[in-house]
Parts: structure tokens; sequence; C-alpha cells
């Protein structure tokens, strides 16, 4: 397995010729340390919380106080539909944003829970909106957290709308790519913390759906799997899935 090096911004041009969607990730893990940053610097010191793997960060029915900053880790967010399933709505690392869909409501609408031992800031959001009456730079902050949940949000609809079964799940390991590539991490190796029926309820497909793609991608010399271990060798030929994209 290869060491989680320090990427280049050379290296993310060569495997990212189109840089908008890199340049966004990159953007949003930007903005998430800077509302904790902020929160630091406005006098507020944020708690942090530690999640052992399986450990909810917050359910439906708690009661919307806190955005979280994730420092390290990997978490899951879902709900529960109309059938009581369990649908996945995201997949979300270190410096990124947990807790935006309690926005405006007295309850979070979704559940988080952690999908390895993981570490969050809690950052009151009453506290949030106090300093940013006196730190316009917080407010801002927010309106691009938001513009960005947006925007992935309209991805994910476009992804479940218009795309085959093997573009979806090829989009889900470009993305995871990209993510781990703006960290600093290997783009190319990676562990996957959710189960293959997760990927499956985040990108609209079946199990058996997924088993099989992952399957062809392995048999087609993209990828290789060993359990939860991906290497991705070739990325450009993951690309070419997506052609009807470009």
């Amino acid at each position: 397995m290869e060491k989680m090096g320090t990427a280049t911004y050379d290296n993310v041009t060569e495997l990212f010729p189109d840089r908008s969607q890199l340049q966004s990730q990159v953007r949003q893990q930007h903005v998430a340390c800077d509302i904790a940053s902020m929160a630091f610097e406005g006098g507020y010191k944020p708690a942090l919380r530690k999640l052992d793997r399986g450990a909810f960060l917050y359910r439906p029915s708690d009661a919307f106080k806190c955005l979280y900053s994730i420092r390290c880790g990997f978490l899951k967010t879902s709900f529960g539909d109309v059938e009581g399933h369990d649908q996945v709505t995201g997949f979300h690392m270190s410096r990124e944003i947990l807790g935006l869909d309690g926005l405006g409501q007295q309850h979070y609408k979704h559940s988080a829970v952690a999908l390895e031992d993981s570490e969050v800031y809690a950052i009151s959001y009453a506290q949030l909106e106090k300093i940013g009456r006196s730190v316009p730079q917080v407010q801002q902050r927010m309106q691009e957290i938001l513009v960005y949940e947006i925007a992935r949000t309209h991805d994910m609809m476009l992804l479940l709308g218009s795309l085959h079964a093997q573009e979806r799940l090829a989009t889900f390991l470009i993305n995871l790519s990209e993510r781990f590539m703006v960290r600093g991490y290997s783009g190319s190796e990676f562990i996957l913390r959710m189960t293959r029926q997760e990927i499956g309820s985040y990108i609209g497909l079946k199990l058996e759906t997924v088993s099989r793609i992952f399957t062809r991608f392995h048999e087609r010399g993209l990828i290789e799997v060993r359990q939860k271990y991906i290497s991705i060798i070739d990325l450009r030929g993951l690309k070419r899935i997506l052609k009807p994209l470009n």
C-alpha cells in the first residue's frame, strides 16, 4: 500500500485538467477550517467531540444547536425513508461541515454517524451568529458553505437522474479520489470506510449492481479491489466512462 504523501498542485493539475470541481473541493475545506478558526478568534472555543466508530453525532430527533467541523475521521449522513430504509445522503471527511440540515429548523433532518473513530468541533450556531454580527467574514463564509451545499445537492440530483449505473459508481470513485488528493493524501489508493450497500444507497443502486460494477471495473483494469482497499489503476479510463458529460 502506497503511503499517504503530500499531493502537489502540479500532480493535481496533471490528473485533473478540468479544475473547476477540484477548486470547489479545495474552497469548501478552506471555508470549513475558516469557520472553526474564526470561532476561536472571536473568543469562542468550540468543544471537541470524539466519536467512536458507529457512534451518532446527532439524530433527527435532536434539537439543532450546533454546526460541526470535522477535524479528522469519516462520517455518514442519512435519513429514514417512507419504507423505513436508511437513505444515505452523504459521506463526509475532514475539513467539511455537518449540521446544515438543521438550519431554520428546530431539529436536525438527518442523522450523522461515524464510520471510523472521528473528532469534530461543535460550533454553537447561536455563538456563530453573535460572532457574525461583529465579524462580517463569518457571515460571508456561512454563505459560501450554503452555496456549496446547494451545488452538492444539485450534483446529486444530476447523478441520480441522468447517469447510468456504471457512470454513477465511476463518478463516486473519482469524487473520493479528488477529495483525498486536496487533503494531501493519495488519490489512487484509499480505504472505503462505507459498505457497498451504503454506496448503493447513496448513488441509487442495489447492492448486487454495485458489486457487479466493482467486479467489471476490476476486470477492465480500471481499479484493483482488496476488500475495502481500492487502488485506482486507470483514472483516465474511469473518466472516459463519463464522456457524455465532457
